[in-house]
């Protein structure tokens, strides 16, 4: 292969992976959020609180990416994710079953943040992480070709996620199946 077609290859790779992985990041949220609100009442805290959680993984993700970067050789990087997300494939599918259902209303805020973190903890901080590190494994590929048109595209992959939930993904599967679907992407 020669290295032109290497080069382009490896900017589809990356520009692809973050594109899904963008959309992934932010299709999850109302998914899991959706399945879990009846469970605990309904009320405007059971989504600030599944924001919370969200906004607490994805700077979890990102630091995890900076440390990884900065603190790992290259040739190990890759490695070492790549065991972190067979773990987060083991924990698929994120579907949670009824089985945390709450039995009654004590400490509502704690057991989301649990109930999150064990059904979509870690495939969502390891997900998070997914964009920068394609990012600066590229740039450190190609040093003299920009990662910046990848930040766009997870823009794009994000914007498209939010847009499509209630519009389509919303309309056309129980929720079940969304988090079944999520799980296989």
């Amino acid at each position: 292969m020669s290295t032109k077609l290497r080069g382009e290859s490896l900017a589809l790779w990356s520009g692809a992976t973050i594109f899904v992985s963008a959309f992934l990041l932010f299709q999850v949220q109302p998914v899991i959020s959706k399945k879990i609100l009846p469970w605990f009442g309904g009320s405007p805290a059971v989504w600030t609180t599944c924001v919370l959680f969200f906004q607490m993984l994805l700077l979890g993700g990102y630091s995890y990416a900076h440390l990884l970067i900065r603190g790992v050789r290259p040739a190990r990087q890759g490695l070492l994710h790549a065991c972190l997300l067979l773990a987060a494939v083991a924990m698929l599918p994120i579907v949670p079953s009824d089985w945390w259902k709450p039995a009654d209303g004590a400490y509502p805020a704690m057991r989301i943040l649990l109930l999150l973190a064990a059904t979509v903890g870690v495939p969502y901080f390891l997900l998070s992480s997914t964009g920068p590190l394609i990012q600066a494994w590229f740039h450190m590929a190609y040093p003299g070709r920009s990662p910046y048109r990848l930040y766009a595209l997870s823009n794009v992959g994000s914007l498209l996620a939010l847009l499509s939930y209630p519009f389509w993904f919303e309309i056309a599967f129980p929720v079940d199946t969304q988090g079944r679907l999520w799980s296989l992407g």
